[in-house]
């Protein structure tokens, strides 16, 4: 891993959080990797490491980012993914340079609510806990992965929620978890509400140069009366827009809005979810192939 990595080298880091850093590594075949290392001394680092070994060792899906091997008998366990080349969404969204239409931003949308649909259906069910644009990386072709998977947790046989501190990102956390600590499926839901909601927007989950009332983007979609939601929509993407994109959008702004109910129970399920992502694109591709068609045909 030394020498895939120029012996960790700075200028192979792909990205740093807390608890550790995340390396691009070419092995001897030539093989591009990205290598996760804990940091030196960081006891939860290696935690999470571990973790991520537990949980994506036990599953496989084209929307979740691979694991390709491991490293856990060193003082500091390293993890060998896949190398994803695009960077992550929160990137995108925020190089100002680097628009998104909104095709591929429902693309994004479709293929990682796949992903996250696929770990709860997992026997036990495995939640992700930590779900945000940051998490969710592009391949060349755009094609959405979810990953970090440091705070996920499989849940008990017959217990539908995990216990536990509320941990996870501040912009994405389910109000429900904080209060009562209970984790479930449907806190993952509401984090990816958020998603949802800066692929419509490209505004940050949190923002305090928004003002007082709007620095929580969740809560600012939320106060919107139903004729308000698409003042939110970035102007970019809605400028010169089809109709079918303008519904599109607005089908999508309602199911996020769905997502972030207040009450769990109110929330939908992402097998739900994926359905109406999927009928959505569907319904927006079939739009713009009736309308190339009658513009042939005139």
């Amino acid at each position: 891993m030394k020498r895939a990595t120029n012996n960790f080298a700075s200028d192979r880091v792909l990205g740093c959080g807390g608890f550790g850093e995340v390396y691009k590594g070419v092995l001897d075949d030539k093989t591009v990797v990205a290598i996760k290392s804990a940091k030196i001394g960081n006891v939860k680092g290696v935690e999470q490491v571990l973790n991520e070994v537990r949980v994506l060792s036990q599953v496989a899906h084209g929307n979740l980012v691979r694991l390709l091997g491991c490293c856990v008998e060193t003082p500091l366990p390293l993890m060998v993914y896949e190398y994803v080349p695009n960077g992550n969404l929160y990137q995108h969204l925020e190089d100002n340079g680097s628009l998104l239409d909104w095709k591929i931003r429902l693309q994004i949308a479709v293929q990682s609510a796949e992903g996250l649909a696929y770990l709860h259906s997992a026997c036990p069910p495995i939640y992700h806990r930590d779900v945000k644009s940051s998490n969710i990386l592009l391949d060349k072709s755009m094609n959405a992965r979810v990953a970090d998977f440091g705070l996920s947790q499989l849940a008990k046989p017959d217990v539908y929620h995990v216990s536990t501190c509320a941990q996870g990102t501040v912009g994405y956390l389910d109000p429900e978890y904080y209060r009562t600590y209970h984790f479930t499926d449907k806190s993952d839901v509401y984090s990816f509400g958020v998603v949802l909601l800066e692929l419509l927007t490209s505004q940050k989950a949190v923002d305090f140069t928004r003002g007082k009332e709007n620095v929580n983007l969740a809560v600012m979609a939320q106060a919107r009366k139903e004729g308000q939601l698409n003042e939110v929509f970035d102007p970019r993407l809605t400028k010169g827009a089809s109709k079918e994109v303008i519904g599109s959008m607005t089908s999508v702004m309602e199911i996020a809005r769905k997502c972030l109910n207040e009450s769990g129970m109110d929330r939908p399920t992402m097998k739900e979810i994926v359905a109406a992502l999927q009928h959505i694109k569907s319904v927006l591709e079939e739009g713009c192939h009736e309308k190339r068609s009658n513009g042939n045909s005139g």
